[in-house]
């Protein structure tokens, strides 16, 4: 079930029948590199979970889709949250979720540079509860979806050289599986072919480091069909571990 497509009697109702947990796709809009869309982030947690949503009965919360991403800011198209706008932004959606009744939330994270910020939103979200000496009535789950049990092994598998640390080619399959029309970027020649790696620091300097945005990656490489294949792993896996949360009692 999607909670935008949903009507309230059918959220109250699942709330009543004890159907508490949410998953929230959350990522960034960010450049990656010529072949990789700027959505990227965001559309691979959105599209592994609508696709678990096929399979099993989780609600799915809108996808978060603008995150922490100040150092792409030098490609255009890219946006980005500051990270204290996106702490206040978490904890509105939670207080606004937590007030309805679920009380387990699980963010399927896809950009590792929102990790640090979510984390400290989750500490805000729990600051008032602990400082009163209170157990909070909900809890987070965060959760990279390439860190999905057996995820990140069958990327690097299926990706022994380039896979990268951004504009990777797992994540840029991933999205071609979904928007196959955008599959033709692949066959764009990148020089080099395989990107250089290095230090992340301010949008400036990523830029001069990294001059077409990729890290370590080559994602002319990826298909469709790969894409697919991570798809499916993905979203059984996060099947797997998000229900599992959902089941905690304490």
């Amino acid at each position: 079930m999607f909670l935008s497509l949903a009507t309230w009697p059918e959220i109250d109702q699942r709330l009543k029948d004890g159907k508490r947990g949410i998953i929230i796709p959350i990522g960034s809009h960010e450049q990656h590199g010529p072949t990789g869309l700027i959505g990227t982030d965001a559309l691979c947690p959105e599209i592994i979970a609508r696709e678990a949503e096929k399979q099993a009965d989780v609600l799915l919360a809108p996808t978060f889709s603008v995150g922490m991403a100040q150092h792409h800011m030098g490609f255009p198209g890219s946006m980005t949250l500051r990270p204290s706008t996106m702490i206040a932004t978490i904890v509105d959606w939670t207080a606004s979720l937590t007030r309805a009744g679920f009380d387990r939330l699980y963010w399927v994270n896809g950009h590792g540079g929102n990790v640090a910020t979510i984390q400290a939103a989750f500490a805000e979200t729990y600051a008032a509860y602990s400082l009163r000496g209170e157990a909070a009535p909900f809890a987070h789950m965060l959760k990279n979806w390439w860190e999905l049990p057996g995820i990140e092994r069958l990327c690097l598998d299926m990706y022994p050289t380039g896979h990268g640390s951004h504009g990777t080619a797992s994540e840029v399959a991933v999205t071609y599986w979904a928007y196959p029309e955008r599959a033709n970027l692949a066959k764009l020649v990148l020089e080099p072919k395989i990107a250089p790696n290095g230090p992340i620091r301010d949008a400036a300097d990523y830029r001069r480091r990294f001059a077409d945005g990729r890290i370590g990656s080559d994602p002319t490489q990826s298909t469709p069909e790969q894409g697919g294949t991570i798809v499916a792993a993905a979203a059984k896996a996060l099947i797997t571990d998000a229900t599992s949360f959902f089941a905690e009692t304490a």
